[in-house]
């Protein structure tokens, strides 16, 4: 399979399959293709597979993709101003993801939910304990906020994350929550209680513009409800 994505703030993807090939995205994913395309809707996974989906922000159902009778073309893209990333996944190479990340992958790449070891995360991590884990073999598409910055980590080498700004690390990282020192600055310094500590090896992407981050700045300027 090959691709290329365009666009800057609100990008797109576009997969170029030979004859045969497969792709998967969730209910409503697709934004234009070749009308040899035929589309297959399924559990992918059976119902252990469509309650984990639901709890980690995706669809419960996905949509599969197929290029009959010759090579086919499909597009598929982002429901938010932000990044598309492609992934390389192989063993050893895995991937954990924010909520709502994926956007489409070869159908060799395995989606699973992923619930963070650290109790302590499940409870103050914003982002919540449940994330995405993507493994397998094959080009994972993933959708984050805003623009990207990406960090390589060293051993035991750390980075700390405001609530949110985590999009994805390498499965080879580790991730605690830790309290924002003083009470001054956890009163007044506007930073919230908690941050994300993530902890290499591995590969860290950060978006620069969380949705939740945007939601709260818009907040105010809703109409309220009488």
């Amino acid at each position: 399979m090959r691709y290329e994505i365009k666009g800057d703030t609100l990008p797109v993807v576009i997969c170029y399959l030979e004859g045969g090939e497969k792709v998967i995205t969730e209910g409503g994913g697709m934004s234009w293709m070749s009308p040899n395309m035929k589309m297959e809707t399924t559990s992918n996974g059976g119902l252990g597979k469509v309650f984990g989906r639901m709890f980690s922000g995706e669809a419960l159902f996905q949509n599969i993709y197929t290029a009959m009778g010759g090579s086919g073309m499909i597009a598929f893209a982002s429901s938010f101003p932000g990044s598309i990333k492609a992934f390389e996944i192989e063993p050893g190479r895995e991937i954990i993801a924010q909520k709502s990340a994926f956007l489409a992958s070869e159908a060799t790449v395995d989606y699973s939910v992923h619930i963070s070891r650290k109790f302590s995360s499940g409870l103050f991590g914003g982002e919540g304990f449940i994330m995405q884990r993507f493994s397998g073999h094959g080009t994972l598409f993933a959708e984050f906020d805003g623009h990207v910055v990406e960090y390589e980590l060293q051993p035991g080498q750390k980075i700390v994350v405001d609530t949110g700004h985590l999009a994805a690390m390498s499965a080879s990282c580790s991730m605690e929550i830790v309290s924002v020192p003083g009470v001054k600055n956890i009163l007044f310094g506007g930073e919230g209680v908690f941050n994300t500590e993530i902890t290499g090896p591995g590969h860290v992407w950060l978006q620069t513009m969380p949705i939740s981050n945007v939601a709260a700045i818009l907040r105010p300027y809703f109409p309220t409800g009488n």
